[in-house]
C-alpha cells in the first residue's frame, strides 16, 4: 500500500482544519478568562504505535451541526448577511447504510426513511432526495458514482436501480423489474457505459448473479449462477469497480470476494470463512480505492479489512463493541473510500458514519516520533 493523501485540496480536509482551528481559538479564550480548558481528544491511529501509522480518526457524522461553520466563519456570516440560525443536530439519518464519497459530497442510503441522505461539505449543507416521482424511492439497500458524480441506487423493493444526477435530479431507471429477483447492490464503471446490478435473490431462487446492463438499460449479459465454484454465487451481496475496471463481487454466503474483468470473464477469488485475520464472519459490503485495494466490512467481527488487488491482507481497522467510540462498532453496515482516501464508515445501531483518514508517509513518521 503506497501513501500519498492529497489534504488540503479537499474539502472535508478544510473543514477539519478550521475546525481545529476554532478549538485552539477557543481554548486560548478559556485560558485567558479563566475557564477550564476543554479536554484533549486523543489521537486514534491504526495501526497503533510503535508500528508505524497509516489511517487515523478524523471525524464522525450525524446531524448537520457536525459540518456547522467554525465559529470565526459564522461570525463573518452573520455580519454580512444578519444569518443567526443554527443547524439542527438532530440526526441526519435513521438507519445508515451503503455509502458514496467523491468531492466533498458524501452520500448515505437511510433505509428506515426510504432516502439518500447526502451530506455536501463544499456548501455546508444536508441535502435529501429520493421521495419525488419519478424516482421514488423505496428501500435503498447500494449505491455507486460514476466519473459524473450520477448516483446509482439499488432499490431492493423497486427491483431497478435508479439514476440521479449529483443534486438528487432523476435520470433514469436501469434494469427490469420483472426479472430482477433482489437487487443488493450496484457498482458502475467510471464513464458509466456498464452498470453492474448485483442480484441477491430469495434463499430458495437459483439466480443469485450479476446483471449487467449498457447506459441505455440494455441488458449486456450476467455473471453466475448460484453455487460455490468460482464465477459463482451464494448470497452475492455488493460490488464496487476499480480504477482498472475490474469488478469485486461480495459473495457473502461462499465468505469470499470475486474479481471479474469488465466483460464479466472469472480472474480470482480470495477469503474464507473463519475468525482469523483475513477471514470472514458476516461480510456485509465492499468498497475499492484508487489504487483498487478492497476495502470489507464485517458485521460478525464489527471491523473492515483492507486487502490489495491480488487479495493480500493489508490492514485490519475497528471492533465489535457496546460503546459509541472511534474505531468501535455495534452494526457496521457501509463503507465508502473517496479520492483523498478518506474511509466512510456507517454503523446502523450507533446512528454515525465515521471518517477515517489515510496518513501520508510524512505524517505517518511525524505521529510515530512524537509518541516514542
Amino acid at each position: 500500500m503506497t501513501i500519498d493523501t492529497p489534504i488540503l485540496h479537499n474539502p472535508i480536509a478544510r473543514l477539519s482544519i478550521l475546525l481545529f482551528g476554532s478549538i485552539l481559538i477557543l481554548t486560548g479564550c478559556a485560558s485567558q478568562t479563566g475557564q477550564e480548558e476543554p479536554p484533549v481528544v486523543p489521537t486514534i491511529l491504526w495501526p497503533a504505535p510503535p508500528e508505524i501509522p497509516r489511517f487515523i480518526y478524523e471525524t464522525t457524522l450525524r446531524s448537520p451541526a457536525d459540518i456547522e461553520l467554525p465559529v470565526e466563519q459564522k461570525l463573518l456570516r452573520r455580519l454580512l448577511t444578519a444569518q443567526t440560525e443554527r443547524k439542527s443536530t438532530q440526526p441526519a439519518f435513521q438507519k445508515p447504510g451503503a455509502l458514496v464519497a467523491r468531492h466533498g459530497r458524501i452520500y448515505i442510503a437511510d433505509t428506515a426513511t426510504s432516502m439518500i441522505v447526502v451530506f455536501d461539505i463544499p456548501r455546508n449543507k444536508v441535502f435529501r432526495f429520493g421521495r419525488r416521482n419519478p424516482g421514488t424511492i423505496v428501500k435503498p439497500v447500494g449505491l455507486a458514482l460514476d466519473d459524473m458524480m450520477n448516483v446509482y441506487v439499488a432499490d431492493a423493493t423497486n427491483r431497478q436501480v435508479f439514476v440521479y444526477d449529483s443534486l438528487g435530479l432523476f435520470l433514469k431507471a436501469i434494469g427490469d423489474p420483472t426479472e430482477l429477483e433482489r437487487p443488493t447492490g450496484v457498482a458502475v464503471n467510471s464513464d458509466g457505459s456498464r452498470i453492474y446490478i448485483v442480484d441477491r435473490a430469495s434463499n430458495e431462487s437459483d439466480q443469485h448473479r450479476v446483471v449487467i446492463y449498457d447506459s441505455s438499460n440494455n441488458k449486456i449479459s450476467e455473471i453466475g449462477g448460484r453455487g460455490s465454484a468460482p464465477g459463482q454465487f451464494n448470497i452475492s451481496l455488493a460490488a464496487a469497480t476499480a480504477p482498472d475496471g475490474t469488478l469485486y463481487v461480495l459473495d457473502a454466503g461462499n465468505f469470499r470476494i470475486q474479481a471479474f474483468d469488465p466483460q464479466g470473464q472469472y480472474l480470482r477469488s480470495f477469503g474464507q470463512v473463519g475468525a482469523g485475520l483475513g477471514d470472514f464472519a458476516r461480510p456485509r459490503s465492499l468498497a475499492v480505492d484508487d489504487e483498487g485495494n478492497v476495502y470489507v466490512i464485517d458485521t460478525g467481527f464489527g471491523n473492515f479489512q483492507i486487502f490489495n488487488p491480488q487479495g493480500q491482507l493489508l490492514l485490519s481497522i475497528g471492533q465489535i463493541s457496546k460503546n459509541d467510540e472511534p474505531g468501535r462498532y455495534a452494526l457496521i453496515s457501509g463503507i465508502a473510500v473517496d479520492e483523498t482516501k478518506r474511509v466512510y464508515v456507517a454503523d446502523q445501531t450507533f446512528k454515525k458514519v465515521e471518517v477515517i483518514r489515510r496518513l501520508d508517509e510524512q505524517e505517518a513518521r511525524k505521529f510515530l516520533d512524537a509518541v516514542q
